[in-house]
């Protein structure tokens, strides 16, 4: 399906639910942070739709992908605590600098992050962050970045079992493997070397799959988000289209596939 740069692409709806594919630098919602931004994705979607809606989850301003929200309070409370049970399960593609382990758990506690735009009356405890993380793909790239005339990058599928904000930038980090595209967790060389040399100027963070069982049809729903453009080029570029995903290959999610 295409769309105008105003239109959202809807993935699913229902008369309780509905879900988007965000795209990439795309608050969910106002925020002091942001204050000069003037797009929100909850009222683009409500004036889209001509109803209110209820954002069941959030995703960062530069990751894409499947966004869930409800379309009545009733919904949103138990959209709200299916989350917070852990009752959803959702899966992000990510592109890492160098070769990260074949597969993983990151148990790595988190703090918010201060903002100084922000006035907060104390700071908070860490929280307890899990995430599994499994690499589907490799590439070396012969480009001098860094430290060595290659550089390398992984293709992982992972799955934040807590949802606390940033958790995958920051666990990603932690264990040295930044994503590309971050501007605060990442490294500036690559990131700067995937815009201006690769044609990718984003945060290289999908919120691909999500599923959950519908609270009041108890049918199980899975929602899949495609790639944009940028992303889906550099898969292409690096030769993973013929990646095993779940029980499809990505190329079926690819966005140039949209369109055929």
């Amino acid at each position: 399906m295409s769309t105008s740069p105003e239109t959202l692409s809807i993935l699913y709806q229902d008369e309780n639910i509905i879900a988007i594919n965000k795209p990439t630098g795309l608050l969910v919602h106002r925020s002091p942070i942001d204050r000069h931004e003037t797009r929100f994705a909850i009222q683009m979607l409500r004036d889209q739709i001509g109803q209110y809606v209820y954002p069941a989850h959030r995703l960062d301003k530069p990751t894409s992908g499947v966004l869930l929200f409800a379309l009545n309070s009733d919904m949103a409370s138990q959209l709200a605590q299916a989350f917070q049970a852990h009752e959803v399960e959702k899966s992000y593609l990510a592109v890492l600098r160098g070769y990260c382990p074949n597969a993983g758990h990151i148990v790595h506690p988190l703090t918010e992050e201060p903002d100084k735009r922000i006035v907060r009356s104390k700071p908070t405890a860490p929280q307890d962050a899990i995430t599994h993380f499994r690499r589907l793909a490799t590439y070396e790239l012969d480009a001098h970045i860094e430290t060595y005339p290659q550089s390398r990058y992984s293709l992982v599928l992972a799955q934040p079992i807590t949802g606390r904000r940033h958790q995958l930038r920051r666990h990603f980090k932690h264990i040295s493997h930044p994503i590309i595209g971050d501007a605060k967790h990442g490294r500036g060389r690559h990131n700067r070397y995937f815009a201006e040399q690769l044609a990718c100027p984003r945060l290289l963070l999908h919120a691909l799959h999500l599923r959950l069982v519908h609270p009041l049809s108890k049918q199980e729903i899975r929602l899949q988000a495609p790639l944009d453009q940028p992303f889906t080029e550099l898969i292409k570029r690096f030769s993973w289209e013929k990646t095993s995903l779940q029980n499809c290959k990505l190329e079926r999610l690819l966005n140039y596939n949209l369109h055929a």
